[in-house]
């Protein structure tokens, strides 16, 4: 005993130490805790009026409360939340090594259908009914190839539905059979109007721009004047656009007198008033038109105005023809060195000599085309056509077909044209006057000068 007072509970909870003397003692002892005892409910407490049920919680319902914690998910030390990071390397698909992404090539052979097997190889087919036996899908049809809607066109087309029939002839027997019969004889065309049918189609070749012609000769009286308004006439009363001859001959020229005259305004008018023109209209006030379309621009016929007709002048005039007029055709004159001639070589698409049949008509042409040689237009002399014009009935014994042979071998082509009564006369000319053969003739000089025209097209682009 110490003398003070000790609480059992302190006593309890003492621990047993080994002495210093290295005796073993007993342990003090320690009485036991009193059990439990039993609460007994009084008559009072037995006799309440206390409704039973589920004991009543002391405290406010509700989501127990943790100590000392916020509610809410539970943080992670030292880490931010989200998605865990992969160390090392960026995310993303994982690359492959050595090759770029994609399909994987094939080696050795492009991609595409399997190539068919070569001409002449066996190929095995299953019998009929075995795939559907086993269960294989039916094979759907081949689509339709696109060539079917092409000919599916064709079995549409005019040429296809409609009955083909001959094309009534033209000339000669058959024209006579065909018309005595009542047109239920019809013959088909003859050679010469199959022939006749394919000029005017070479004469109808389309044409981009101003195509322009010249006419030369060193000699006069072989016809070139007669021979401009034949060809501008040819023209025009087969094609559908304008067409317009030009006098440009500085002596005063004659085309105009080709054609009936409707106005009595020359180039120089036109110049003089170029500078109001603005349509097709405009033009025309100061041109005469023929019975075949053709139109003639005339040159002055004043003998008292003593100013030539220059290369300005005439340059000037093309510059304004061009922008209404699809074909012109220029009469020069009889000489190379006036004026106005080095501005018609330089503008012309095509150059057209005319000789006659004689001897010296030939020299004269000959000649043209020697002086147009040593003066630079090489180029325009190998694209030009000789026209031999037969002035008379007759040639004596000039020998047309070597006449033929010398121009062909300098020239790109050589036409004849024979003599013509209604030529002769020196009048107005009307085509349906002329002789068949002349006729003929005139559609083949204009069947040749429109074979150039798609290569003036070609030689515009290079210049």
């Amino acid at each position: 005993m110490t003398g003070r007072h000790e609480d059992p509970e302190s006593r309890q909870d003492a621990h047993w130490t080994q002495p210093q003397g290295g005796a073993q003692q007993q342990p003090a002892w320690t009485p036991p805790a009193d059990p439990p005892t039993e609460t007994v409910p009084t008559a009072a407490q037995a006799s309440d009026p206390t409704p039973s049920g589920p004991l009543p919680v002391q405290s406010p319902s509700g989501p127990h409360q943790v100590a000392g914690n916020h509610s809410g998910p539970y943080p992670v030390q030292g880490n931010q939340s989200g998605p865990y990071q992969v160390s090392g390397n960026q995310s993303g698909p994982y690359p492959v090594a050595g090759g770029p992404s994609g399909p994987y090539p094939v080696q050795g052979s492009p991609s595409g259908p399997y190539p068919p097997p070569p001409a002449g190889y066996p190929q095995q087919q299953p019998p009929p009914g075995y795939l559907q036996q086993h269960g294989y899908p039916q094979q759907p049809p081949p689509p339709p190839q696109q060539h079917q809607g092409r000919h599916q066109a064709q079995d549409l087309s005019s040429a296809q539905l409609l009955k083909q029939t001959k094309r009534p002839p033209q000339s000669g027997w058959r024209r006579a059979v065909y018309v005595a019969s009542g047109h239920l004889v019809n013959l088909g065309e003859s050679t010469t109007d199959l022939h006749r049918r394919e000029l005017i189609a070479r004469i109808n070749q389309p044409v981009q721009g101003c195509y322009k012609i010249a006419m030369l000769s060193l000699k006069g009286g072989v016809g070139k004047t007669t021979t401009t308004a034949s060809l501008g006439s040819t023209f025009s009363s087969l094609r559908g656009d304008r067409v317009i001859a030009v006098d440009a001959n500085p002596d005063r020229g004659t085309l105009a007198q080709k054609i009936p005259l409707e106005t009595t305004a020359t180039v120089r008018h036109l110049l003089r008033d170029a500078g109001r023109i603005r349509r097709y209209s405009d033009v025309r006030a100061y041109t005469s038109q023929g019975p075949s379309r053709l139109e003639v621009l005339a040159s002055e016929q004043d003998p008292a105005v003593s100013e030539a007709f220059s290369e300005d002048d005439y340059r000037r005039t093309v510059d304004l023809l061009e922008l209404f007029y699809n074909i012109v055709l220029t009469d020069c004159g009889t000489g190379l060195m006036h004026s106005a001639m080095k501005g018609v070589l330089d503008l012309a698409d095509s150059l057209v000599i005319v000789s006659s049949g004689s001897i010296d008509g030939a020299r004269s042409a000959s000649a043209t085309l020697d002086w147009l040689d040593a003066h630079g237009y090489r180029d325009l002399v190998a694209r030009s056509v000789a026209v031999i014009n037969s002035v008379r009935p007759r040639s004596g014994k000039v020998d047309l077909d070597k006449l033929s042979d010398h121009f062909a071998s300098r020239c790109r082509a050589v036409c004849r044209i024979p003599f013509d009564p209604h030529l002769e006369e020196g009048a107005e000319i009307e085509l349906d006057q002329l002789a068949p053969e002349t006729r003929l003739a005139m559609l083949e000089l204009g069947a040749v000068v429109a074979d150039d025209f798609p290569h003036a097209v070609a030689r515009a682009r290079s210049s």
